[in-house]
């Protein structure tokens, strides 16, 4: 057990961990934009197609014949709120990645020369002396 505890500090304490809760805290928040942005915005502009003007949830409820109804319109709701959610995931994705492929690129300093090219290049010397001398 004290194993385990311990394997689990050494876990909490790695900073991807800290990083990942901030994600959470900002995709959190982040998902409220979007659900306003598709709530407020999007779906009365798409409720006008479906009718009175109202939001794209309210104008396409159905009332089933046993009582309750049928919701399509949340449904569909939801499935435009992932699509935007997983296109801007995307996006921002797809920006760090070329990002890192930058850093990556970037022109390092040229390795240091081996003992054997240091030789070569003494003994290259040497040569060039004997034959000008």
């Amino acid at each position: 057990m004290k194993k385990f505890l311990n394997e689990f500090k050494q876990f909490i304490a790695r900073g991807n961990v800290m990083d990942m809760a901030v994600g959470v805290i900002i995709g959190g928040a982040f998902n409220g934009i979007i659900t306003s942005l598709i709530d407020c915005i999007i779906n009365p502009l798409l409720g006008m197609f479906a009718g009175d003007g109202t939001a794209l949830a309210g104008s396409l409820a159905f009332r089933l014949p046993g009582g309750g109804e049928l919701l399509l319109g949340s449904f569909l709701t939801s499935v435009l709120n992932f699509l935007v959610m997983a296109f801007v995931v995307f996006c921002l994705v797809k920006g760090l990645n070329k990002l890192h492929r930058k850093k990556e690129e970037a022109p390092s300093a040229p390795p240091a020369p081996s003992n054997e090219e240091k030789l070569l290049t003494e003994i290259r010397d040497l040569l060039k002396e004997r034959q000008n001398g």
